[in-house]
């Protein structure tokens, strides 16, 4: 299993000193969180993607592109990736480019993104957002799949003869977590391809998170690619941590009484109540943590937000320090011992090249069996099962 962090991004004001930091610091601020992640035994940092203030990561790639240059085992991944605004040509050619740098240490969620104005900024309409999803993501799978590629759809225009450089490393595309919060079309868009599936629950109760895991599980096992309980599942975290609860709360809680997206609203008490946040000791964020899989079975990767709300970096080092050296550990330990038979690993650049050569399937020696028409079809039924579900 997978451990990291993720952060959004927010430039946000320090609600106890009344410090903002700049963009230059927060920019410095990730490289040194992730530095961070690597020293104590973390295995993925994700970058968000966002273009207006009070958000800093414009350009993921380029952070991540640099973060491969300073650290050599670390996982870096994208919190998430805009499939919608995004050209998917550009996705495949700067992904594949990441991916040689790091060796192969680079993957991807992809989302259709939170902000409404992005859209037009981008050239796109918002009230395509699934539709731009779909399309997007067919063709970039269609990109690093096959080494030439003749494609038309409609929301860009035409390719004729296009090769995109560079190749996926070792033949082997980035892995692609498809993530989503309430969308059923984005669980089943994993489903039918075989990918991740990333629910960032941090704002959301365990029933929702579980029909939406379930959703994706059984429509990954409808579409062939081996029991519900194989499917790829990774989820969203946020804490906070300190030796005592009351120290947890008091240090915590104005930050979170403020935060730009859940400020002015439920207590403190009351959100950690409703979703997964955990404010407490590293004891209190362990037992939750074990708890997710009630809910969502064995699952693969596990990132915690830490970093949000104004809080100072030298806090949020400490944070991934705890994390790294008193919570991960055990969480390894645990999760290992009952997890069920079968279940795969999380995916890893070696394990996913050394199984593509033994089925055949790198680059240039199979197919995309991808249909437009297939496509809108299945991800119809998704729809209607997530409606029946409840969603």
């Amino acid at each position: 299993m997978q451990f990291g962090i993720f952060s959004v991004s927010d430039i946000t004001q320090d609600p106890t000193t009344g410090k903002t930091p700049s963009e230059h610091e927060r920019i410095k601020g990730w490289v040194a969180m992730a530095k961070k992640a690597e020293e104590v035994g973390l295995d993925v940092f994700a970058a968000g993607e966002h273009h207006n203030p009070p958000f800093f990561s414009s350009s993921p790639t380029t952070t991540l592109g640099y973060l491969a240059a300073q650290t050599e085992r670390l996982i870096l991944s994208t919190a998430t990736t805009l499939i919608t605004t995004n050209d998917p040509v550009k996705i495949a050619e700067d992904f594949a480019m990441l991916q040689h740098l790091s060796d192969g240490r680079v993957d991807l969620t992809l989302g259709r993104g939170n902000t409404g104005p992005v859209y037009p900024w981008f050239g796109k309409d918002i009230r395509d957002g699934i539709e731009l999803a779909i399309e997007n993501y067919a063709l970039l799978h269609k990109l690093w799949h096959e080494p030439v590629v003749n494609w038309q759809g409609k929301h860009r225009t035409p390719l004729t003869g296009f090769t995109s450089t560079p190749a996926p490393l070792d033949g082997v595309a980035p892995f692609v977590w498809h993530g989503s919060i309430r969308s059923p079309q984005i669980a089943e868009q994993a489903a039918y391809y075989g990918d991740g599936f990333f629910h960032n629950n941090i704002f959301w109760n365990k029933e929702h998170t579980e029909r939406m895991v379930k959703l994706y599980r059984s429509r990954f096992a409808h579409y062939g690619h081996g029991e519900p309980e194989q499917a790829i599942v990774g989820l969203g975290g946020q804490i906070f941590m300190k030796p005592t609860e009351r120290e947890a709360k008091e240090r915590f809680r104005p930050f979170f009484d403020v935060a730009p997206v859940y400020g002015h609203g439920p207590s403190l008490e009351d959100f950690t109540e409703m979703t997964p946040l955990t404010v407490g000791t590293p004891e209190q964020v362990i037992e939750r943590t074990l708890g997710f899989r009630d809910y969502a079975g064995d699952y693969q990767r596990q990132l915690f937000l830490v970093d949000h709300a104004g809080l100072p970096l030298e806090e949020v080092l400490e944070q991934i320090e705890i994390l790294g050296t008193e919570v991960v550990p055990v969480l390894r330990r645990e999760f290992d011992a009952v997890r069920q038979d079968g279940v795969p690993d999380a995916p890893t650049h070696a394990a996913r090249v050394a199984a593509a050569r033994e089925a055949g399937t790198q680059l240039g020696e199979q197919g995309n069996a991808w249909t437009e028409q297939g496509a809108r079809t299945d991800f119809d039924t998704g729809a209607a099962i997530a409606r029946q579900a409840g969603e």
